[in-house]
């Protein structure tokens, strides 16, 4: 049975707040969020994921993907990931243009394409944002990162991933040198959740908890 790209979208989205919060089950209200729909619609596309063995749902808990949901939303996250590797390395995209984009071609990507992609690419690990990119077989990398904001000074870190798509974020992200692979040292942070300072390079920067919040970080010797 083929899946459409819509139902592909909404399992991978769940996939990934699911791993971004340690807690296999997702809430409707946080998937129509992050999907940009009401909860209404996201309760129907539940219903008929629920209906083809793609989720189970308990209440008052949310959806969990089952095992079947989880293999569709890996290649759905698979081709994305690609794609934006391949639109940075490949093509010249800003890592900031890509995510849009991304969305658009996986839609059409098919398995061997993204293959082809894959090597174009110089098979990558991670896509520019840092995310870990499945394999072919359907194996999800594990990071052993957490979010900076979570982090005690003084510390040093690398870069692990960056948690948000909005071009604004990412292009001043990326004027602070705050990228995947980058290292820094987080010297200290204001209390009641104020801003942090880093180290990085010969530089420092103080940035808000908000901007930090999209920051995970990794033990040097845990990064890939």
């Amino acid at each position: 049975m083929s899946i459409s790209p819509v139902m592909q979208e909404y399992l991978a989205e769940a996939y990934r707040i699911a791993a971004y919060q340690d807690e296999p089950f997702v809430s409707t209200s946080a998937l129509a969020e992050r999907l940009g729909v009401s909860a209404p619609a996201v309760a129907r596309m539940a219903s008929r994921l629920r209906e083809l063995g793609f989720i189970d749902h308990e209440p008052y808990q949310g959806m969990k993907l089952t095992e079947r949901g989880e293999r569709e939303a890996l290649k759905s996250i698979r081709r994305h990931r690609l794609a934006e590797a391949f639109l940075v390395s490949v093509m010249g995209f800003g890592w900031h243009e890509v995510h849009d984009e991304a969305d658009a071609l996986g839609a059409v990507v098919t398995d061997r394409l993204a293959s082809r992609m894959e090597k174009m690419a110089g098979y990558p690990k991670r896509c520019p944002h840092g995310e870990p990119i499945p394999s072919e077989e359907g194996v999800m990398p594990v990071l052993y990162d957490r979010p900076l904001t979570e982090c005690t000074p003084p510390a040093e870190y690398v870069i692990s991933r960056v948690n948000t798509h909005d071009p604004e974020k990412l292009c001043y992200l990326a004027e602070l040198e705050l990228v995947p692979g980058q290292k820094i040292e987080l010297v200290a942070r204001a209390p009641f959740n104020g801003p942090l300072r880093l180290r990085v390079g010969r530089g420092e920067q103080v940035i808000g908890t908000e901007l930090a919040g999209t920051l995970r970080v990794s033990k040097p010797e845990n990064s890939l």
